[in-house]
């Protein structure tokens, strides 16, 4: 048992923040630099006595390293476009009312590709032989990829530049812009090969594919790069998360895929259905994997059609008889769909294959097995951004939590071969952001990032309140009607009055605003400076939009207003109220993810300097809670693991 820690008193806590401010002006010169001491950490032995994730065992150290090598790279966002992007987040009123135009997805990306005349695409896989050894189909994957990942690069800066707005062309510099807007983000798209080489993996010994959409913004996670890289494999468009949506835009959706996709099917689940309330559950709502029936035999149906078509020769082939006598089909013949459509119980889902199945002895039987015998079973793979419901889709087919589903996008780090009857099994593969002509910002509000390696909150912030009235839907009160009024003391000479202030105008909003509003309504301020944690705000609303928590949903490109405005009262922008209001839209264990995150930030990602501040704890609520000193009792509470 480790030596409790002890009891630090008030005198010793003052004496300490002395000693600080002696040392910032110079009076006593700084300590010697401490070195980081890192606690070993207390394993649990088995019944052999053991230790169980020993870092000495062989097993833990491969895991650990696999998922290191699987984790996504992103780009990191300079400083100076953290500094104005905050700056101008304090400045920029947000348009109130909002339109019936803002609740319509404009595919910008579309516009610019076909204006430029450019198209971004996925890296593919070099070709590969038999004979070639490990290292080097490992070096032409890089080489290959190391070419992809500049052109890309290119081709995203070029669009960043074409979408920054223009220069003040004044000539004296010292004057403002007239109309200032937020400066043009990057986008986001994968960065690890190790990651595209899951993709590769799957699309090779996936028939049919699965290609998961969320109905909020559909046509965001089915960008031209996938599409193209897709265009010679038989796809399925699946829409996840439409009871979020609503009957009317997942319509609509369907619809616009339809018309843009006509050789394309597309389908509608649900995955998730809500638990009866119980009294552990504290009145949170809990949820459990389920596809009601009427998606799932829609489902099968869907795959059983492709498969279908799959089975039979094509037309040239069947013309062609010598052709005909040496045509095997691609996808196994025979499955049990009724199997299929009812599966159910713990032996579906079970992850079986992979190194244990026999492997040709040569390549030249390796390339006979493939000529002359049809597959043993129907392989069918899902792809999807992060974030889309890859997991969730899975455990609601198979009835339990076969796969770890997390609200975390990007949680599947490595792709999984699940059976899901002995006729058909599924390869799950890890969510990829995927290159495309979008902003961060309408990234970051549809989930594909995670919320934790989000620098530019106030930036994200606004970009959402330009799209859903923020301050309406968590009730808050503007900052400046809680300042005191300043009395007047000036003297007024003959003939001249005072300027009338208009009481009932409408309070203009900016995103500092908002997080400035929600940070008071909640209590959190700095543990350094008692000021209003604006940061852990925006990342409480960023969470609630991502993962679902405040509903929205975008419309179709070329949606008519009018049909806009007849589904909703006006000035809603993409928000579909709920007639459930939730208090909290965070949880303590996310709390806590996001501060073991924000150790690990780099400085780009601060947007308080707080350095020079005298550290206190906070133990009140409100704007001057943190002012307030209490005694440590020096107890530590033990994090409880939410998996045991």
């Amino acid at each position: 048992m480790p030596p409790r820690k002890k009891p630090t008193s008030t005198k010793q806590k003052k004496a300490e923040q002395q000693l600080k401010r002696a040392i910032k002006r110079g009076d006593v010169p700084p300590p010697d630099p401490k070195k980081p001491q890192h606690r070993k950490p207390n394993f649990r032995r088995g019944p052999t006595g053991h230790q169980i994730g020993s870092s000495s065992d062989p097993a833990t150290i491969a895991a650990v390293d696999s998922a290191r090598k699987l984790q996504s790279a992103f780009i990191k966002l300079p400083p100076h476009f953290l500094e104005k992007t905050k700056s101008l987040a304090s400045l920029l009123p947000l348009p109130r009312p909002l339109s019936n135009e803002a609740a319509i997805y404009v595919d910008a990306a579309a516009q610019y590709a076909e204006a430029e005349n450019v198209i971004l695409t996925c890296p593919r896989r070099p070709k590969w032989r038999f004979d070639m050894t490990k290292t080097e189909v490992e070096r032409n994957e890089e080489g290959v990829y190391k070419k992809w990942l500049a052109e890309t690069d290119e081709l995203i800066e070029k669009w960043q530049n074409h979408a920054s707005p223009e220069p003040n062309t004044d000539t004296e510099s010292s004057k403002p812009p007239t109309n200032p807007e937020m400066p043009a983000s990057p986008s986001y798209f994968e960065r690890n090969l190790e990651v595209w080489r899951q993709l590769w993996r799957v699309t090779e010994i996936s028939q049919i594919i699965l290609v998961l959409l969320d109905s909020r913004c559909p046509t965001l996670h089915y960008p031209p790069s996938l599409a193209t890289y897709l265009a010679d494999r038989k796809v399925i468009l699946v829409l996840t998360k439409v009871d979020i949506t609503g009957t009317a835009r997942v319509q609509a959706w369907t619809d616009y895929f339809h018309q843009k996709y006509p050789n394309l099917r597309v389908v509608q689940v649900e995955s998730y259905i809500e638990k009866e309330a119980r009294a552990e559950h504290q009145g949170r709502k809990q949820y459990e994997p389920h596809i009601p029936e009427n998606f799932r035999q829609r489902l099968v149906e869907t795959i059983k059609e492709l498969h279908s078509a799959m089975r039979d020769p094509p037309e040239k082939v069947r013309n062609n008889p010598k052709w005909l006598a040496q045509w095997t089909s691609p996808v196994k013949r025979d499955i049990n769909w009724e199997a299929v459509l009812t599966a159910s119980g713990d032996r579906v889902g079970i992850a079986v294959g992979g190194a244990a199945v026999r492997k040709p002895d040569t390549a030249e039987e390796s390339v006979e097995t493939e000529r002359e015998q049809e597959p043993e079973v129907l392989t069918v793979g899902l792809l999807g951004q992060p974030n889309v419901g890859k997991s969730s889709l899975l455990n609601a087919l198979f009835g339990a939590r076969k796969v770890r589903a997390s609200k975390t996008p990007g949680k599947t780090k490595h792709f999984q071969t699940l059976y899901w009857t002995s006729d058909v099994r599924i390869v799950d593969c890890p969510g990829l952001v995927m290159p495309n002509f979008i902003p961060m910002e309408l990234q970051v509000l549809s989930g594909i990032l995670p919320i934790s390696r989000v620098s530019a909150i106030p930036s994200c912030i606004h970009y959402a309140a330009c799209k859903l009235p923020v301050e309406r839907i968590y009730k808050l009160t503007h900052p400046s009607t809680k300042l005191l009024p300043i009395e007047d003391k000036r003297t007024w000479r003959d003939g001249m009055k005072s300027e009338v202030v208009d009481t009932n105008k409408p309070l203009e909003w900016t995103a500092m605003d908002i997080l400035t509003a929600y940070a008071d309504a909640k209590g959190w301020v700095t543990a350094k400076a008692g000021r209003l944690d604006v940061h852990r705000a925006g990342n409480a609303m960023l969470r609630a939009l991502a993962e679902g928590k405040v509903t929205w949903a975008f419309w179709p490109p070329n949606t008519a207003p009018e049909k806009v405005a007849t589904e909703s009262s006006g000035g809603l922008g993409i928000w579909i109220p709920s007639d459930i209001v939730e208090s909290e839209y965070e949880s303590e264990e996310e709390e806590e993810a996001d501060d073991k995150h924000e150790s690990e930030r780099s400085s780009e990602n601060e947007l308080l300097d707080e350095e020079d501040e005298d550290e206190v704890e906070a133990v009140g609520i409100g704007r001057f809670g943190a002012l307030m000193v209490q005694e440590d009792d020096g107890e530590e509470e033990e994090e409880e693991d939410s998996e045991a």
